[in-house]
C-alpha cells in the first residue's frame, strides 16, 4: 500500500492551530480594557524586550482602530543592548506613543545611587521606577511578568496592589475569581497589572509567530563576541567585563531574555529563525530567567526581595 506524502506544516499554520492562544489573547485584551475603564493614569512598562513588545501588540489590538490610551515607561540602566534601544525608539515613533524614560545613570551622576562592585545595575532600577511612578501619578502600571518565569512571580496576582512606597506585600493581595479584578486602592497607592500572567515562554513565541511580530535580532542566533562568567555567556561592555582571566571569544548565540548587559547571558544556539526558536524552547527545561539572568541568582529570594522593595 502506498502512503501519500504529507504536506509540510508551516509555523503560521501550526501556531494558528493552537486554540489556547486565542483564550490568552482574549484574557489580555479584557485586562487592558478593564484597566482603561477603571484607572485614570495607566502606563505600560516598555523596554523593547519580547514580553513588553507582546504587551504593546495586545494593547494596540485592544483599542484598535483608536490609539492606545496609555503612555510607555522604560527604566534605562545605561547598560542596555543598543539593538533593543533602537527597536524601542523605532516602535515609539511608528505608533506615535509617548515614552517616559527613568535613567539609572542620572541617579548615579547625582550621587543618589552608587555603582555596585559587580557592575550590575538591574538592582538599581527600583528607585528610578518608583519615583517616576509617584511623580507622574501613575495609578496602574502594566508589566510583562509571567508566572512561569520565576517562583516569586508565580505568587503574583494579575492586579497586584502596591502601597504608597510601591512595596509589595503578599498578604495584601486580593483573591481573583474568574475574570473579576479589584483595582480599588487608596490615594498614593497603585496597582501593577500583569496581562501575560498565564502565558508561558512557548506561548509567547507561538503567538509572535502567528501574529508576525518583529523582534530585535538578538533574540535569534547570531555571531557575537562573548566571555564566560558564572556559567553564562556575557557581552563585553563599559559596565566592567571582562575581568582578568576572562577571555573573549566569538560564538553563535542568541538571547532568551534581555535586560542589563552585565547580568543577561546569551545561550549557545543555532536557532536563527522563529521555527527553530520554537523547537528549541519546546524541549528546554530551564526558564529564560533561571538560565540567563545573574541578578536572579544573587540569593534564593532575590526577586521576591526586590518586589517587596518596589521592583517588579
Amino acid at each position: 500500500m502506498t502512503v501519500a506524502a504529507q504536506p509540510l506544516i508551516t509555523v503560521a499554520e501550526d501556531t494558528a492551530a493552537v486554540p489556547h492562544l486565542d483564550a490568552l489573547e482574549s484574557e489580555a485584551v479584557h485586562i487592558f480594557r478593564e484597566v482603561a475603564g477603571e484607572f485614570e493614569r495607566p502606563v505600560i512598562l516598555f523596554s523593547g524586550g519580547k514580553d513588553s513588545i507582546l504587551m504593546l501588540h495586545l494593547a494596540l489590538k485592544a483599542f484598535a482602530p483608536a490609539a492606545v490610551p496609555f503612555s510607555l515607561l522604560h527604566v534605562d540602566t545605561g547598560h542596555n543592548f543598543p539593538e533593543v534601544l533602537d527597536y524601542r525608539d523605532r516602535t515609539v515613533e511608528k505608533h506615535g506613543l509617548r515614552l517616559h524614560v527613568a535613567s539609572v545613570q542620572d541617579y548615579i551622576d547625582r550621587g543618589v545611587l552608587r555603582e555596585r562592585p559587580d557592575g550590575t545595575r538591574n538592582p538599581l532600577q527600583t528607585l528610578p521606577l518608583t519615583e517616576r511612578i509617584q511623580a507622574e501619578k501613575f495609578d496602574a502600571v502594566f508589566g510583562g511578568g509571567r508566572r512561569d518565569e520565576e517562583k516569586a512571580r508565580a505568587k503574583e496576582r494579575v492586579f497586584s496592589l502596591r502601597d504608597e512606597f510601591s512595596q509589595w506585600d503578599p498578604r495584601r493581595q486580593r483573591p481573583e475569581l474568574w475574570n473579576l479584578y479589584n483595582g480599588r486602592h487608596a490615594p498614593g497607592e497603585h496597582v501593577r497589572v500583569f496581562p501575560l500572567s498565564n502565558w508561558t515562554e512557548l506561548d509567547v513565541w507561538q503567538y509572535i509567530a502567528r501574529e508576525g511580530i518583529e523582534l530585535p535580532q538578538i533574540y535569534y542566533a547570531h555571531e557575537r563576541e562573548v566571555f564566560a562568567r558564572s556559567g553564562m555567556w556575557l557581552t563585553a561592555g563599559e559596565w566592567g567585563g571582562p575581568k582578568d582571566g576572562e577571555t573573549i571569544e566569538k560564538r553563535r548565540v542568541r538571547y532568551r531574555t534581555v535586560g542589563d548587559m552585565s547580568c543577561t547571558g546569551a545561550v549557545d544556539s543555532g536557532a536563527d529563525t522563529i521555527e527553530k526558536v520554537i523547537a528549541e524552547i519546546a524541549v528546554t527545561r530551564l526558564t529564560e530567567r533561571g538560565a540567563t539572568r545573574a541578578d536572579d541568582k544573587m540569593s534564593e529570594a532575590a526577586m521576591e526581595d526586590r518586589k517587596r522593595e518596589g521592583y517588579f
